[in-house]
């Protein structure tokens, strides 16, 4: 017998254990070199853990649910051994943690295990909760996968292929997902809650966000900004611009050219708190707000005032397909030092960000819509769009923020200020 032990993978300075989700693997069965065998969560990323030898499974020394810690051993392979030779699995931790998981393992029951690898975890949950297999529901994340969004869009249009639920134990509340709103007079009865531990990525984003504000002097200043000069630049060189570089120039990347041009206007606006001292980065790495399945992610641009429109809209567009398919690394996402968030893409109108510590400063951008404005004493309809940005008051006087806000402001409108740095 020749053992091969799997370990954690190296987790970034400022995490100090992760959990495990749900194995892909049995104790017994065969696997292949680099075959994923388990994802495991930190409160950043999640990883995938690859099998470092090809053969049997042996063992799985920390079950679904565990905590664990960088370098600590997960499981054992036998690289001669045949399948179905291995030790028993070891029992799922005991620690809340492993509430998540349990039911992944159960979507995994349901389809006797023969398409358990083809559901997201999250979606796998969803599953079980609805008592759906992966067979009841169209996938269409990477390779066929079942995403959460394809269970919840199935089971709200109604479109599986649904049995009946087992009545749950007498002690046990509804384990539902999503509460959806009665849908007539005899549903007014049913009250159904469901309690469920917070992932690790979203305990941390709440615990940053009360540190910003407990710890920042937060206030946020506001402008509008006429979109047209930036829309009709778009439109005028989009066919061009796609062919020559095989992505689409959006409005993105006029954002991060204006706010890094505001930037080297008012250097205190890219600082940040460090104790008593004020710390001037001499580099621009902004962060860039994305959603994904898991919760808000902020990947980081570095350089950003390095990098052509090109580069910027290819960046954002790897960090959006990274997000969604739960790929971005901790090196994606480390440092920072101004970053925007997009709520305009979700239609939202106006709103406070809350600054990513340690930085001092955050753009919010918003939905562009058509309102009437007064130029040259008269009312006329333009593309308007409002921004705010937030900034620590402890080191950013409002005299820099909102003009550092207007520098962002008066770019925008007139574009070709990015070309000659004016």
């Amino acid at each position: 017998m020749s053992i091969v032990e799997v370990k954690v993978p190296e987790l970034s300075e400022s995490v100090a254990e992760a959990t495990m989700l749900t194995w892909k693997k049995k104790a017994g069965e065969a696997v292949a070199v680099d075959e994923i065998l388990i994802e495991i969560e930190t409160d950043k990323v999640v990883l995938e853990v690859p099998a470092p030898s090809a053969g049997v499974l042996a063992e799985i020394v920390q079950g679904d649910g565990a905590t664990v810690t960088a370098g600590q051993v997960i499981a054992k392979i036998d690289t001669e051994g045949k399948a179905g030779a291995a030790a028993p699995a070891a029992a799922p931790a005991a620690a809340p943690a492993a509430a998540a998981p349990a039911p992944a393992q159960a979507a995994a029951a349901a389809t006797g295990g023969s398409k358990s690898d083809v559901a997201m975890p999250a979606a796998a949950k969803l599953l079980a909760d609805n008592n759906l297999s992966t067979g009841d529901v169209a996938g269409s994340g990477k390779d066929g996968r079942v995403t959460k969004g394809d269970v919840l869009g199935a089971v709200a249009s109604g479109t599986t292929a649904k049995a009946p639920a087992a009545a749950p134990a007498p002690a046990a509340k509804p384990a539902l997902q999503q509460v959806a709103a009665p849908s007539s007079p005899k549903d007014l009865g049913e009250r159904p809650e469901q309690r469920v531990p917070m992932s690790r990525l979203r305990a941390r984003i709440a615990e940053r966000l009360l540190q910003s504000q407990s710890t920042n002097a937060i206030l946020t200043t506001f402008n509008e900004v006429n979109m047209a000069p930036v829309m009709e630049m778009r439109k005028k060189f989009q066919d061009q611009f796609t062919k020559e570089h095989g992505v689409k120039i959006g409005f993105m990347s006029f954002f991060v050219k204006a706010a890094v041009h505001a930037l080297k206007k008012f250097p205190v606006i890219n600082a940040s708190v460090d104790g008593n001292d004020i710390v001037y980065h001499g580099y621009f790495d902004i962060g860039i707000a994305v959603g994904s399945p898991r919760g808000l992610v902020v990947p980081i641009l570095r350089n950003a005032d390095q990098m052509s429109f090109a580069e910027i809209e290819k960046k954002i567009a790897e960090f959006g397909k990274k997000a969604q398919d739960g790929k971005l690394g901790i090196e994606d996402m480390t440092g920072g030092t101004f970053s925007i968030s997009n709520g305009g893409t979700f239609g939202s109108m106006l709103s406070t960000p809350i600054i990513n510590p340690p930085q001092s400063a955050i753009l919010g951008v918003h939905a562009t819509k058509d309102r009437a404005v007064v130029e040259n004493g008269q009312i006329v309809i333009r593309p308007m769009n409002y921004l705010a940005m937030s900034y620590d008051h402890r080191i950013i006087d409002g005299r820099e923020a909102v003009l550092g806000l207007v520098a962002m402001k008066e770019a925008l409108e007139d574009p070709s200020r990015l070309l000659f740095d004016i």
